[in-house]
């Protein structure tokens, strides 16, 4: 279980912070995140939580409501006040209408009452990163930068490479989710229309590599393809 920040994470990687002190769903949930492609940063309290939220910079924010030292909603509110924009979760025992009203008032982006199914949570989950994704306006990839507004990869060397449309798309989901591997189905079916050819997948993985280097694309054989290096 990670229970400090390091200040250098890999830039790949999608950052949540998770704060709840029921040690035992933290572990749980630190190892399904891990495996889904999140850098996870945990918090037992309020006080840790405010430290790391103001210190680093996350993508995703996990908050429970209960906490010692700071409760969660104060902890949030603390957090917008500080100008941090995280896409925000509150868990909570909690589940009247009056407390969803406070949550999403206090910033959150969503809110799920306890006891909650596991495959639930890691869906809302993927649906607040998909959505700090779109309001982003780059995706780092290694040490460089898929920037969204362009259309384009920024190098490290400073050179920009334009993509096509179908490029573009192919590598900002591989890049959303740099540790899941893809299904080539699944790329068919969400970047291209249904009626495209099997090959369309390869096709356009070898025009990436063309464009970017061979490392771009990682082939997981048996599978499909995954986010590679720059």
């Amino acid at each position: 279980m990670n229970t400090a920040s390091s200040a250098s994470s890999p830039t790949a990687q999608t950052r949540l912070l998770l704060v709840d002190d029921d040690r035992e769903l933290t572990e749980l949930l630190d190892e399904l995140l891990t495996d889904e492609g999140y850098q996870v940063d945990i918090a037992l309290d309020g006080h840790h939580g405010l430290h790391l939220g103001l210190t680093n910079e996350y993508q995703v924010l996990v908050i429970d409501r209960g906490l010692p030292a700071i409760e969660g909603l104060d902890l949030l509110s603390r957090l917008r006040r500080k100008a941090v924009v995280a896409r925000a979760l509150i868990l909570t025992a909690q589940g009247t209408l009056a407390d969803r009203v406070a949550g999403l008032d206090a910033g959150a982006d969503d809110y799920l009452v306890k006891p909650f199914e596991i495959d639930e949570l890691l869906a809302r989950i993927r649906a607040l990163h998909r959505r700090h994704i779109e309001a982003a306006e780059s995706i780092p990839i290694g040490a460089g930068e898929l920037e969204l507004s362009r259309r384009a990869v920024l190098l490290p060397t400073g050179d920009r490479i334009t993509l096509s449309a179908k490029e573009f798309a192919l590598l900002r989901l591989l890049a959303a989710r740099p540790r899941t591997v893809h299904t080539r189905a699944e790329l068919r079916c969400t970047v291209f229309a249904d009626t495209a050819a099997e090959s369309i997948v390869d096709t356009y993985v070898y025009y990436l590599r063309r464009k970017l280097g061979k490392t771009i694309v990682q082939t997981v054989h048996g599978l499909g393809y995954q986010m590679g290096v720059l």
